[in-house]
């Protein structure tokens, strides 16, 4: 999934620092979890995982993957493999009514909307698939974990067949190759390495405040600009909740007043690196970050330090390039590893 920030290609350098920097690390919290990428990058490398992301449709892309250890049974459905099924399925072999159909109602073209997110046989699937699965959760055909892998599969399917950039901020104004294509679902591949890894759709401050979310490191990759990531994600969001939510403006915008970040706002962004240094119930710290975010470099190394066992402070700087295949990045974008240990009086448990 194409994802803001995105991790993949800065695996490697999150493992060294770990493996090099660390002893007895067991459980690491990915706190900011995202497309899920690390996360599931770290229960590979047999570690414990702990993750969180506020975004709900976040939140289902791990739990319905990286969370499990073995592909659901589907035992009370009766449907032998109900991926294929999903593909087949088609608004008339339901009992479905198109006005219920959200996604089509408000993001493809017709005599209501013009917006331009979906073809509109498009549209109609990502709306049979998604009131399919909530209609067998709420019947109890499916249970919570093979709810998660098939509204995951969903999710991970859509951008395939999305008329966007690269973002939901706004659609083409001409229809992209790709949204010709049908929306298919594919089986999410699962890590069944007997490692232990739990997901929460919670504010960051509020998991790291709780006992749960107790481990050995924090890996923390919070936004670095001003851009809110609920604008850019608003239909999968949508999907992900299927809330039929108000929306307004051009794109069909949902509200996300409740899901703003202080990581994004000058105002807020030193508070919340403070805040959730202080709470995170660890040994060790690590920051993603950027030489061009919100805060300077200068700024987060004397809070990192702050914190920080004498000596035990590093900032690993990558230059961005190297993980820019379009090659559009100015120079001196430097991606950011910040590592330290937390002082010992600070781990406490309050």
């Amino acid at each position: 999934m194409r994802y803001i920030g995105g991790k993949s290609n800065l695996l490697t350098e999150i493992e060294n620092v770990i493996t090099a920097s660390t002893e007895n690390v067991s459980t690491v919290i990915d706190i900011f979890s995202g497309s899920g990428v690390v996360s599931s990058f770290l229960k590979s490398r047999n570690y414990h995982v702990i993750g969180n992301d506020f975004m709900h449709f976040s939140y289902v892309l791990s739990r319905g993957t990286t969370a499990l250890d073995h592909v659901p049974s589907f035992d009370s459905l009766g449907i032998h493999d109900p991926i294929t099924y999903l593909n087949e399925l088609r608004l008339e072999d339901t009992d479905i009514d198109l006005s219920d159909c959200f996604i089509y109602q408000h993001y493809s073209p017709h005599d209501n909307t013009s917006r331009m997110y979906f073809q509109n046989e498009n549209a109609i699937k990502i709306d049979v698939i998604r009131i399919t699965i909530e209609n067998w959760h709420n019947d109890n055909l499916i249970n919570d974990d093979e709810y998660y892998y098939l509204l995951a599969s969903l999710i991970a399917a859509v951008p395939y067949i999305s008329n966007i950039a690269g973002v939901y901020g706004a659609y083409l104004k001409h229809w992209d190759a790709r949204t010709f294509n049908t929306l298919t679902l594919k089986a999410p591949q699962i890590i069944d390495n007997g490692k232990a890894a739990v997901f929460y759709n919670e504010n960051c401050d509020t998991l790291l405040s709780a006992s749960k979310a107790a481990g050995d490191l924090l890996y923390a990759d919070p936004p670095y600009n001003t851009r809110q990531y609920l604008p850019n994600y608003h239909i999968l969001e949508t999907i992900s909740r299927y809330d039929h939510p108000e929306i307004h403006g051009v794109t069909g915008l949902r509200n996300y007043q409740d899901q703003k970040s202080d990581f994004c706002t000058a105002k807020g962004v030193e508070g919340a690196f403070q805040r959730m240094i202080e709470n995170a119930r660890v040994r060790y710290v690590l920051i993603s970050y950027n030489n061009e975010g919100l805060l300077s470099t200068e700024k987060l190394c004397a809070i990192c330090q702050e914190y920080a066992k004498p000596d035990t402070f590093r900032l690993h700087e990558i230059d961005y390039r190297r993980y820019n295949n379009a090659g559009t990045t100015p120079g001196g974008v430097k991606e950011q590893l910040y590592f330290f240990e937390k002082q010992e009086a600070l781990n406490a448990i309050r």
